[in-house]
């Protein structure tokens, strides 16, 4: 589809997230993929982290070589379920020294699973907002949080989401970074509320070019993202044709952060599932402008 290039010529700022490769090959992948992104520079860039500290030494190598071999300004997601203040203290010390500024705040998922029921750790903090504030007292760190324009699987309602995000907020969060989504409407009418709850920080949506429209809808059930009907149109007939599959994936994101742009939207957080060529793609429908040549030491 033609694209009316609302983005072209605007001031957009973009960001990614990648996640620790759990394998040789994969992390052969996701150098790769940072070697190609790198040069769409982007505001920062994202490594997620497990919950109870299960992944911390795989994001801590991830995120030391993110900043020792690219240009690119790094946050590493930081949990505090299962862990009492001071083991998150300990986490927090570890990647400060590693040279890490700015943090993804976030509560994290019960050890187990999605749906299992949450506890917070009896000697811990208790959310992602007590955690804002304890990261706040122990440096003067960056600070992004999460938000959920169709409202967090566990909260009883958006009016609880928002309530915890301006406590998040309150606290000293720069930024929220917004579960991915596929409704522009209820986003909108989303950040109205948010606006009138008095929170003034970025909300910045979270935008997932759809790798694989099935195991999409299976995530998605997890976290509570509604899968619209058109998309089932959108990709009907593909499911054998990779090449146009992926023309219509990124047109569909394109269109979406073309979108959000007419409605005064200007920074987008993409999630990369640490793969290139259709972020790029979207982002060259965008008729946004890379790097010519790539940095000295970049990741290879």
């Amino acid at each position: 589809m033609a694209l009316k290039n609302e983005a072209r010529g605007r001031n957009i700022g973009i960001s990614f997230e990648f996640f620790p490769p759990k394998s040789e090959e994969m992390e052969g992948q996701l150098w790769e993929t940072v070697s190609k992104l790198q040069d769409w520079e982007p505001d920062f860039v994202s490594v997620t982290y497990g919950a109870g500290g299960t992944t911390k030494a795989p994001t801590l190598s991830t995120v030391t070589r993110f900043l020792a071999q690219t240009p690119l300004a790094t946050a590493s997601h930081l949990t505090c379920v299962g862990a009492t203040k001071e083991e998150t203290h300990q986490v927090i010390d570890t990647f400060r020294n590693a040279g890490v500024t700015h943090f993804v705040a976030l509560r994290g998922d019960a050890p187990g699973g999605a749906g299992a029921p949450y506890a917070p750790h009896p000697g811990g903090y208790a959310n992602a907002a007590e955690l804002v504030a304890g990261l706040k007292e122990i440096g003067n760190f960056e600070i992004s949080v999460s938000a959920y324009p169709e409202k967090h699987p566990e909260s009883r309602d958006t009016a609880a989401d928002i309530e915890m995000l301006k406590r998040k907020a309150d606290n000293g969060a720069d930024r929220a970074l917004t579960q991915f989504f596929f409704d522009n409407d209820n986003f909108e009418r989303y950040l109205e509320r948010v606006r009138a709850a008095g929170i003034s920080i970025p909300i910045v949506p979270g935008i997932m070019p759809i790798q694989n429209l099935t195991q999409l809808k299976r995530f998605a059930g997890a976290c509570g993202t509604v899968i619209p009907a058109f998309l089932d149109e959108r990709f009907s007939g593909f499911d054998d044709k990779p090449e146009e599959r992926a023309k219509v994936a990124a047109d569909v994101a394109a269109e979406q952060i073309e979108d959000l742009v007419r409605r005064g939207i200007d920074e987008f957080h993409l999630y990369t599932m640490n793969r290139a060529p259709l972020v790029s793609a979207v982002l060259e429908n965008l008729g946004l402008s890379r790097r010519a040549t790539k940095s000295a030491g970049a990741a290879a």
